[in-house]
């Protein structure tokens, strides 16, 4: 089998029966771990391999951002909040670059030892004070800073074997809603947006395996949330980034892409806009809804190639290196406090 448009989730630690089937359907492509699912890395390991046994073409993928969002603890480095890197970049903008790369390193390499093949990182959205629930997930305001720390921590996730998932394009750092919750509408306009928020998307999109972007209303540029909008998706990040990765959508069970209509609504929305891969988590009567119809549908191809590009080789990692890395990167998440909103097991934003 080839990947499918639909990424879905667990209920627990180990595969139900319902889940055995769900995971064998032809429009599922690929899953996603929270916190709820894991343990530590063996148990992760085994449910990795039982998943795989099912479907070996499934991409596997998790948050584990640093701060608030990450989902693997118990046993795993605790990674800082971005934010860390941008008040170094403040002191010492080289130091600060080659920490991230570390951080991004680092990261990737504990994820891929389970054989999980991607972690939605980094967020590119820019600090402007103002999103609880970005705050300091985000590495600064300023959007050089942003572009400079990010693509250290891109390259980072590169060199470990991991390709990065930027998010949450064009920007969610802007808005004081939460997507979870509410749909967050951003009043600016185009220049405004170039300016600030897509400079790092921009500069980075080439780089960059896959996007999530926000669900978001800019409402004087389109009515949609970016997520649902083609101008967003093909018009900016395809064609004026040039951006050739996967668009993932955000989870359609936020509040944010409730606007859209029913679960097949907001799937049909999210895939006509130029959404690869469409996540549902934390709704499995969602799921149910939607699986007939993504099968009716089919799959397009070209969606179907970049999915498995994405897909991870089993990394080689030296373990003084690791070792290394942990020592450089554990004191800044052990020292530093992480705050605003937790992002918990809800979505993926």
């Amino acid at each position: 089998m080839r990947p499918g448009p639909l990424m879905l989730d667990l209920a627990g630690t180990a595969l139900t029966d319902e889940e055995r089937d769900l995971l064998q359907r032809p429009a599922v492509g690929g899953l996603i771990l929270f916190s709820r699912n894991i343990v530590d890395a063996q148990q992760v390991a085994a449910l990795v391999a039982g998943v795989r046994a099912l479907r070996p073409d499934i991409l596997v993928a998790v948050d584990q951002e640093g701060g608030r969002v990450q989902r693997l603890r118990n046993g795993f480095v605790k990674l800082p909040p971005m934010r860390v890197f941008g008040r170094m970049w403040d002191e010492d903008a080289d130091a600060a670059v080659a920490l991230a790369e570390e951080c991004g390193w680092l990261m990737a390499a504990e994820v891929l030892a389970l054989d999980i093949d991607i972690s939605f990182a980094p967020v590119l959205d820019l600090d402007f004070g103002a999103s609880a629930v970005i705050g300091d997930r985000a590495f600064h305001r300023d959007p050089a800073a942003v572009t400079a720390l990010a693509g250290a921590f891109v390259h980072g996730m590169n060199a470990a074997g991991m390709q990065a998932t930027g998010k949450h394009f064009p920007g969610h750092g802007f808005v004081a809603a939460d997507s979870h919750h509410a749909i967050p509408v951003d009043e600016r306009g185009i220049g405004a947006l170039e300016a600030d928020d897509l400079i790092p998307f921009r500069r980075l999109a080439r780089r960059l395996g896959g996007v999530m972007p926000a669900h978001v209303v800019y409402e004087q540029i389109d009515p949609q949330p970016a997520g649902f909008s083609r101008y967003w998706l093909q018009d900016v990040l395809r064609g004026s980034l040039g951006f050739d990765g996967v668009i993932f959508s955000d989870d359609l069970s936020m509040e944010g892409a409730a606007g859209a209509g029913s679960y097949v609504d907001r799937a049909r929305a999210a895939l006509d806009a130029g959404c690869d891969m469409v996540l549902v988590c934390n709704c499995r009567a969602g799921v149910l809804e939607v699986l007939p119809w993504l099968e009716q549908r089919g799959s397009d191809p070209t969606a179907t190639a970049r999915i498995e590009r994405l897909r991870a080789a089993a990394p080689v990692v030296d373990a003084a290196r690791l070792a290394q890395a942990r020592a450089r990167i554990a004191p800044l998440g052990a020292t530093v406090a992480s705050h605003g909103p937790t992002v918990g097991d809800g979505a993926t934003v």
